[in-house]
Order: C-alpha cells, then sequence, then structure tokens
C-alpha cells in the first residue's frame, strides 16, 4: 500500500470498529459480546483493514467505495425510486399471496357442502396446500442462492395463478385438492426468496421497515381473502368465483416482477459474489447456528397457531353464534367478512407495533427481538382461550378478544425476519429462508388445519356415539308414546340440534390445543435471547472479515489468519471456532 494511503486512514474507536457492518450496528452496539468478537477478529487481521477506516480523503473513499462494489454507501440512508418499486412490488404479490390462501377458508363451508366433505377433509385441503409449499421451498431456497431470483418469481407466480384458476373449474375433490397442491409449488418460490431481495437493498432500521412493510401483507391479506372469498361468493351465487380473482391479479404481478430489478447478494452490505459452498456445508453451518434454530422452532408454534385459527376460525364462530336465539339464519359469509376486517385490523396494528417495539428497544436491550415474540405469544395465548369460550354467549366480545391475541401474535412476523438476516451471512440467506419454511410449515400450518379437523371428527363421532345410546335406552322405557308421530318428528329435531352443538364443542375442544402450543412457542424465543447477541456478532465478524479480505492486497494475506478463505466467503464455523477460542484465551 502505498504511502498516501496509509496516511489516509485513521483508527476509529472501538465501539464504532466493532460493528463495521451496518446491518447490525443498529441492535448490537451496546452489547459486550459483541464487541469483544469484533475486537478480536480486527486483532487478528491486517490492522491497516480491519480497525481502520477512510476518513477525509473524497478520493479514498471513492475508491473504497468501488471496490465495494454497492451502490449503498453505509452512513447515507438515501432510498431510490428502484428500491421503492421493488419493495412495493414485493409487497403487492405477497398480499395477493396470502388473498388466495386464505379464500378458500371464506367460503369454506360452501366447499364442504359442494364436495359433501367433513371436517378432516376440509382440513385437508389447507394441509396438502401446505406439504407441496414446504417441500419445494427448499429448492427454490437453493436456487434463490445461485440463479436469477426475479425470474424465479415470475415463474413461480404465473405457476400458482395458473392452477388456482384450473382448481376452480374441477368437478371431484380429487381433481380440487391436486391443483391446491400445485399451487403451493408456486407460491414456494416467492416466499423463499422476495425477503432476501429486501436484505440486499436495505440495511440497519431501514430494512427492519421495509422487512415489517412486506409482513404487514400477511394479516392483510389474509384478511382480504376472507373478504373478496366471501362476498365475491355471494354477489356471484357460486363459490368457484372467488378463486378467480387473485389469478387475475396473478398476472399483473407478473408483469411488474419481470420489471424488478435483481440487487447482487450482499450488496447492501458490501459483499461482493463470491465462490459458493456445497449446500450440504451451508446446511451443517445453519443447523449450528442456536438463534436460528431456536428462532425457526418458535416461529413453527407462531405458524401452527396461525394456520389452524386462519382456516377454522370462521367456520368455529359462525357454529357458536348460529345457536344463539334469532341467529339461526346467519350466513358463514358475513361471519367471514367480520373476520376479515378483524385480521386485517390486527396486521395493520401488530406487524408495525412489532417492528418498532425492536427499533426502539434494540439500543436499551440488544437481545429484545426473541423477548418481544416471546411476550407476545404469552399475551395471545389466553386472548386465544377466552376467545374460544365466548364464541357461543356474546359474538362482540369474541371478535375483541380474537383481535387482541391476533395483534400480539403479529408482533412476530417482521422480528422474525429480522432475526434471520442478522445472524445468517448474506450468502446463506434464500438457503436459512427454505429451511425456516421447511421446519415450520412441516411442524406448523402444514399440520394444523388438518389436525384440528381430524381430533373435532373423533370427538363429535364419539359424543354422537354415547347421545345414541342414551336416546335409545329412553326411547325403550317410553315406547307407549312413541306410536305418536309428532314426537318423532320433535325427537328428529332435537337431535339434529344436539350434533349441531356437539359439532361445536368437538371443534372448540380440538381449538384449544392451539394454547399450549402458544406457550411453548415462547419458551423456545425466551431460549433464544440467550444466544442471539453472539450469533448476531458472529455473522457481522463474518461480513466484515471478508470485506477486509477482498481489500487486502495479495502480499498482506498471510497476515489473515487462515488464507485460503481469500477467494470465497468466511466459513461461519471456522470463524464460530477461532473466536470462541479467543475469547477464552482472553478471559
Amino acid at each position: 500500500m502505498s504511502l498516501k494511503n496509509q496516511q489516509a486512514y485513521q483508527p476509529l474507536p472501538s465501539a464504532v470498529a466493532a460493528m463495521d457492518n451496518p446491518a447490525m450496528s443498529n441492535s448490537s452496539s451496546s452489547s459486550g459480546s459483541n464487541d469483544d468478537v469484533a475486537d478480536l477478529v480486527q486483532s487478528r487481521l491486517p490492522p491497516t483493514y480491519s480497525s481502520q477506516q477512510l476518513v477525509s480523503s473524497d478520493s479514498d473513499s471513492m475508491e473504497r467505495q468501488h471496490l465495494r462494489g454497492s451502490n449503498i454507501v453505509p452512513g447515507v440512508p438515501a432510498t431510490s425510486h428502484k428500491q421503492w418499486f421493488a419493495v412495493a412490488v414485493l409487497c403487492f404479490v405477497n398480499l395477493i399471496n396470502y388473498m388466495d390462501r386464505f379464500t378458500i377458508a371464506g367460503v369454506l363451508t360452501d366447499v364442504k357442502k359442494t364436495f359433501a366433505i367433513d371436517n378432516d377433509s376440509a382440513g385437508l385441503l389447507q394441509t396438502v396446500f401446505v406439504l407441496s409449499y414446504m417441500v419445494f421451498a427448499p429448492l427454490f431456497g437453493y436456487m434463490g442462492d445461485r440463479y436469477s431470483r426475479r425470474w424465479l418469481m415470475v415463474v413461480g407466480v404465473a405457476l400458482w395463478s395458473t392452477t388456482t384458476l384450473f382448481g376452480s373449474f374441477m368437478k371431484t375433490f380429487g381433481g380440487f385438492i391436486t391443483f391446491r397442491a400445485l399451487v403451493g409449488i408456486g407460491e414456494a418460490s416467492y416466499s423463499t426468496i422476495a425477503p432476501t431481495i429486501i436484505s440486499d437493498l436495505f440495511v440497519d432500521s431501514m430494512r427492519s421497515k421495509m422487512l415489517a412493510l412486506f409482513y404487514f401483507a400477511i394479516p392483510v391479506g389474509s384478511g382480504l381473502g376472507y373478504i373478496v372469498g366471501s362476498k365475491t361468493a355471494e354477489l356471484a351465487q357460486d363459490w368457484r368465483w372467488a378463486l378467480r380473482v387473485t389469478p387475475a391479479l396473478g398476472i399483473t404481478a407478473v408483469v411488474l416482477l419481470s420489471l424488478l430489478k435483481d440487487p447482487k447478494r450482499g450488496e447492501s452490505e458490501g459483499v461482493e459474489q463470491v465462490e459458493r459452498a456445497s449446500f450440504c456445508v451451508e446446511l451443517k453451518d445453519l443447523l449450528k447456528n442456536r438463534s436460528f434454530m431456536l428462532s425457526t422452532a418458535g416461529f413453527t408454534c407462531v405458524a401452527f397457531v396461525t394456520g389452524a385459527l386462519a382456516w377454522w376460525g370462521p367456520n368455529y364462530i359462525h357454529l357458536g353464534l348460529k345457536m344463539q336465539p334469532g341467529n339461526e339464519n346467519l350466513k358463514q359469509e358475513d361471519i367471514s367478512y367480520k373476520f376479515g376486517l378483524v385480521a386485517m385490523a390486527a396486521g395493520l396494528i401488530g406487524v408495525p407495533l412489532g417492528s418498532a417495539l425492536a427499533q426502539y428497544y434494540r439500543t436499551r436491550i440488544p437481545n429484545c427481538d426473541p423477548y418481544i415474540c416471546g411476550i407476545g405469544l404469552f399475551i395471545s395465548a389466553p386472548m386465544v382461550f377466552i376467545g374460544l369460550v365466548l364464541a357461543r354467549s356474546n359474538g362482540a366480545l369474541c371478535f375483541l378478544f380474537v383481535f387482541i391475541a391476533q395483534v400480539a401474535l403479529n408482533l412476530c412476523w417482521s422480528i422474525v425476519a429480522d432475526i434471520l438476516l442478522y445472524v445468517v451471512v448474506p450468502m446463506r440467506r434464500s438457503t436459512a429462508e427454505a429451511v425456516q419454511i421447511l421446519a415450520s410449515h412441516a411442524l406448523g400450518d402444514a399440520g394444523s388445519p388438518y389436525l384440528v379437523g381430524a381430533i373435532s371428527t373423533a370427538i363429535k363421532n364419539k359424543m354422537l356415539a354415547q347421545s345414541r345410546t342414551v336416546d335409545s335406552d329412553v326411547i325403550k322405557s317410553m315406547s307407549q308414546l312413541a306410536e305418536n308421530a309428532t314426537e318423532i318428528v320433535t325427537d328428529t329435531l332435537r337431535l339434529r340440534s344436539a350434533e349441531d352443538v356437539y359439532t361445536f364443542e368437538s371443534l372448540q375442544y380440538s381449538l384449544f390445543s392451539t394454547t399450549f402450543v402458544e406457550v411453548l412457542g415462547g419458551v423456545f424465543f425466551l431460549i433464544t435471547a440467550c444466544y442471539i447477541i453472539k450469533d448476531k456478532a458472529r455473522a457481522t465478524a463474518a461480513v466484515r472479515a471478508d470485506n477486509d479480505l477482498r481489500l487486502a492486497p495479495d502480499n498482506e494475506l498471510s497476515l489473515v489468519p487462515n488464507p485460503t478463505y481469500s477467494k470465497t466467503l468466511f466459513d461461519a464455523e471456522y470463524l464460530a471456532n477461532y473466536t470462541d477460542i479467543a475469547l477464552r484465551e482472553r478471559a
């Protein structure tokens, strides 16, 4: 390095140098553990590059920016029109994505009547969709880290729009459920890739805000699915037309996605395209990331509860309110409409509130993110229980407690996504998204609609069997009165009424399981808080070390702890072992 360049560098205070990566500086600057790890990496890397930074020299600053290959300069939070366009398009597609996913839930009663199916088969409709979704998510995650993300999303959105449209014309339950499974393949391509594009466009608090905007579309889109589905079916007098709304919007989404610019992976953090490790190596590294695995476990519980309540909520409330005097002719569409409004309102408040709380407390409590998610689940659990109990007696209070429960549950969405992005290095984020989707859906909302429906059906059949036994004894003891035709009709009506009660109560008992799952999820998030500071610091140090290696001249690579990483991204396992040993040496 020339003498001129050496003089242009000035040492930074350790508190600033410890978090050279702007993606983590907001939440880690007050953490002693983060400072220790960053200082250790700085102390073992070439001092000219790891603990010093360009200051007054404009030409040198421009040279460093050019070397980083990034158009986003740390400390300059300007947002371009292209970035806003990208976020708007991704949010729009996410909105119609979840509209499509929950349209059937808004017309579930009509679907059950058309195909003559019970609760277990009705829950299977959502389960096969999520199963195909989760199976293909790792494939699209693998491709999303290696190929054009824009065209992968274009193909995926076109696929789910087409299969949704074709599915609406199926006359048999087998054909209908097959196309629902194909819809999951298309949606898997988009959901695994879109968050990583946002992470490559923004850093620090701006990334958190954009992720909140992106995940804000999930509860709002779900609510619109109920509303659009129920009202379209009511206007057209055919529930199949409800499934033909999102394919029309999907055509617009395909056109907009084709105009999207795919940023370089890690662009916002100054990471250039580097050689890839094998998929097995990346997967092994993710499985050893405790914050990632524990937050994924907590998010799986969120997915389980969300899937069960979103699928069965309108149907359950309709059953409860219909048993109240004067509500005998209550329509499912009216309840789905109200449930959709509640879901939208909860999303409008819950998702931004979670992001705002995280950004506020990160400067005071470095590991606040998992705490907020855990507390949200602990609040949501009793609210769900109370709402389930009130569904039969007071509709207004039932919707109120459902609203509070969903607001608390929605606190998690953007925060969990943010956790993944700052504990995983940029080149592995699509893979990490795919792994999280696979785990959360496999053990979460893939099985919860079917599981709740199956348990409900089993409980109801048991109740009906016991009821018939009792009725048989009563009829034998009153055989003289059974000759009266009027009493026979009355007895039949009473049995029908009893069956409605058993249907409601069996579904209620089955849905109570969601409250226990929420508590379990809260525990997982609290355990995550024990490891997140250290894992965040490791990911930060890995990005910084990679940047330093790329900027260091070849004759100075011998000063780097392991020069074999000069052509590829630092292996997270190596860096973790290296920093752990160094921390013990300092102690």
